[in-house]
């Protein structure tokens, strides 16, 4: 059987080197002969896979027979794009088979597995992100700062400077700022009949 390899890591410092030696081992105990690997360097959320956008593409002009992959959640952003996925190869009658799981969708048991997997991986994400939500909300009520801490300013010296008759681009770079925060505090800390042009 001709087989594709799929790899995919969450970042640029991450090498996908294990995941193709577990598959190349694999194809070579099944006897299938590797056509291609393809490889993204990406989060598993991001919509836009190059390297697996690529395998779609040559899997529907029919290279292969069965895609290996070294994990159910390395080729999907989500439970729904993971079935559509399964979906077209079933349709081309191209076989999906994930390392870590030891499935394969030869069969109609690999194909329900297959599908549990995606569904647990997705609830999995959601209460992860769940709980970081609510610790978030626990801090918040605790009065914890949440986010970058506020940005200490010398407000008398940025009034001074533009008095002076530095534009606030200038200010903005020597306070590490940006322009907006200046021109706030600007029109926050100068008496009302000093005119401040927006933008200077």
């Amino acid at each position: 059987m001709r087989a594709a390899l799929y790899t995919r890591v969450s970042t640029v410092d991450q090498h996908p080197e294990t995941q193709l030696h577990d598959l190349r081992q694999m194809a070579a105990q099944r006897g299938y002969e590797i056509v291609q690997e393809y490889t993204d360097r990406i989060s598993g959320a991001k919509a836009r896979r190059p390297g697996l956008d690529e395998l779609m593409r040559d899997v529907r002009r029919g290279r292969f027979d069965v895609v290996l992959v070294w994990a159910s959640d390395r080729i999907a952003r989500s439970v729904k794009h993971f079935l559509d996925v399964l979906d077209e190869l079933n349709r081309l009658n191209v076989e999906f088979v994930s390392f870590r799981e030891q499935i394969d969708t030869g069969g109609p048991l690999g194909r329900a597995v297959v599908t549990i997997i995606g569904v647990v991986a997705e609830l999995e994400r959601s209460l992860i992100v769940e709980r970081v939500r609510a610790g978030m909300r626990r801090a918040r009520l605790e009065g914890q700062h949440i986010g970058r801490p506020a940005l200490a300013l010398d407000r008398a010296a940025i009034v001074r400077e533009r008095q002076h008759g530095q534009s606030l681009a200038q200010i903005a770079r020597s306070h590490r700022a940006s322009r907006a925060t200046i021109h706030r505090v600007i029109h926050e800390q100068m008496p009302a009949d000093i005119t401040v042009q927006k933008g200077v």
